[in-house]
């Protein structure tokens, strides 16, 4: 029951910290969009792939490691803790180091400045991963949520200033790095632990084989995910993925509100009945299915308001990226069923399998965005959308072994609530194209917004009934 408590809890409170965040970073998206040019989104979305990839050695897999292991002493908690310091260092030195070869890679020269400003985020960040990793394992979620909120407010807010200040891509970088700095302190601040100056290589080895492989499995994800935005900015330049890095963060904001927020508690709390493979299959297919109650109509709703929902919201200028959110959504739709399979590695203590995986998916989606890049950045999307088509069935079926559960009976689960979606899709289509025709673009995507969430929770509630009183009732509780 305290088990139960604590999950609902941390829910409520992660929710509030992702949907908060969200909506704070989307409004600024929208202002920011009109302030600067596609290619300063561009260039910014360049230095983000190195970035998010030095990203990936700052953690190395010690977050998870601490979360999964049931006892952390003292000892390994300060090992750990200065592990993470040296290496927020270290990736700072080496990336101011490497900053013109990195942009020379690019061929974008002022890519090097933006490199060496932002590096200090790295800097920042290495003191507070570990805090906010003991943090999470003991549920303080609730205590992170006005952290990340409060983070993410003044980092907008100086991003927004130094935008009407035409200060272009710098209100970009200096808002990352802001927000990195702001978090790091107020973290710091409330740690329930601090460290010792200690460091134990033997409690370290006793976390390496697990931190090791997600690892190698995250460095191989990110290079996956962010191939696309090498090459385009190789080939096809800074303005094209501009374009495209727009299009994807649309597609991935329901993502990451709904699948990160359930991750990121049910983490910790299926490691606490990591060998109770019935409960931890109820419990999954459940958390899942409430994901898909979400995602689905958000994902289906966007593709049939897209055309008006562009122009209104950003401008006649963003209108190339209208083809690219028509292919980008779906896949958006499958990543939020998709990704959550990755707890199931973590909690087994099976990260070996999810990098041997990551590394034969890694050369697949390398090669087809290599041949997609050819037809411009519709092209990339295209290839990236068919290859997560193709690896859906056994990027599922590996996962799903260890806890004895059948990809049939996962994907049966969810045909109602992808049912109700695709009526509501339908009927939010015709109604726009005839709002369209008497109406502006910004009252035609209100109307048929409020027409698609009445649509399908009229429908929900007399063909999904259950699923939607499970959600209700897990929010009441």
């Amino acid at each position: 029951m305290e088990l139960k408590k604590s999950a609902i809890s941390g829910i409520k409170w992660s929710t509030v910290a992702q949907i908060g965040k969200q909506v704070l970073q989307f409004i600024t998206l929208i202002i920011l969009a009109r302030l600067l040019d596609p290619s300063d989104f561009g260039l910014m979305a360049s230095a983000i792939v190195v970035i998010g990839f030095a990203n990936v050695f700052r953690d190395l897999g010690i977050s998870s490691a601490i979360i999964q292991k049931q006892e952390v002493s003292i000892v390994l908690f300060s090992s750990l803790f200065w592990l993470s310091v040296l290496l927020g260092v270290l990736i700072m030195l080496i990336l101011i180091l490497f900053s013109s070869s990195i942009a020379a890679f690019f061929n974008v020269p002022k890519l090097a400045s933006l490199l060496n400003v932002l590096a200090l985020s790295f800097f920042f960040s290495g003191f507070s991963i570990v805090q906010q990793a003991v943090l999470e394992k003991k549920m303080k979620f609730k205590n992170l949520a006005i952290l990340e909120l409060s983070a993410t407010f003044f980092a907008s807010l100086a991003g927004i200033i130094l935008a009407l200040l035409r200060f272009g891509v710098w209100s970009l970088v200096i808002q990352n790095v802001f927000f990195s700095f702001i978090l790091s302190i107020l973290i710091l601040s409330i740690s329930p632990i601090k460290p010792k100056f200690i460091i134990s290589i033997m409690e370290l080895k006793s976390v390496f084989n697990f931190s090791a492989n997600l690892a190698g499995f995250n460095i191989l994800n990110y290079f996956v995910r962010n191939a696309d935005y090498i090459l385009i900015q190789k080939f096809l330049g800074e303005q094209q993925l501009g374009y495209y890095s727009l299009a994807y963060r649309i597609m991935l904001y329901p993502l990451q509100n709904i699948t990160s927020v359930v991750s990121r508690v049910m983490f910790p709390v299926l490691s606490k009945i990591q060998d109770d493979n019935e409960n931890f299959r109820a419990i999954y297919m459940k958390l899942i299915n409430s994901i898909a109650l979400i995602t689905f109509p958000l994902m289906l709703g966007l593709i049939s308001v897209n055309d008006t929902f562009v122009v209104a919201v950003f401008g006649l200028k963003w209108e190339p990226i209208i083809n690219l959110i028509y292919i980008l959504v779906p896949l958006g739709l499958i990543q939020s069923i998709y990704t959550p399979a990755g707890i199931i590695y973590q909690v087994k203590g099976r990260t070996d399998w999810w990098f041997r995986w990551g590394l034969f998916t890694g050369v697949l989606f390398f090669i087809a965005f290599w041949m997609g890049v050819k037809w411009g950045i519709v092209g990339v999307a295209l290839a990236y959308l068919t290859m997560n088509i193709i690896t859906f069935y056994p990027g599922l079926a590996i996962p799903f072994k260890l806890i004895k559960l059948k990809v049939l009976n996962f994907v049966v689960s969810l045909n109602t609530t992808l049912l109700i979606s695709v009526i509501m899709f339908g009927i939010v289509f015709l109604i726009k194209i005839y709002l369209n025709l008497f109406f502006t673009q910004k009252i035609s995507l209100f109307v048929s917004i409020f027409i698609g969430i009445v649509t399908y929770l009229l429908l929900s509630i007399k063909y999904n009934n259950e699923k939607i009183k499970y959600v209700f009732e897990s929010i009441k509780s």
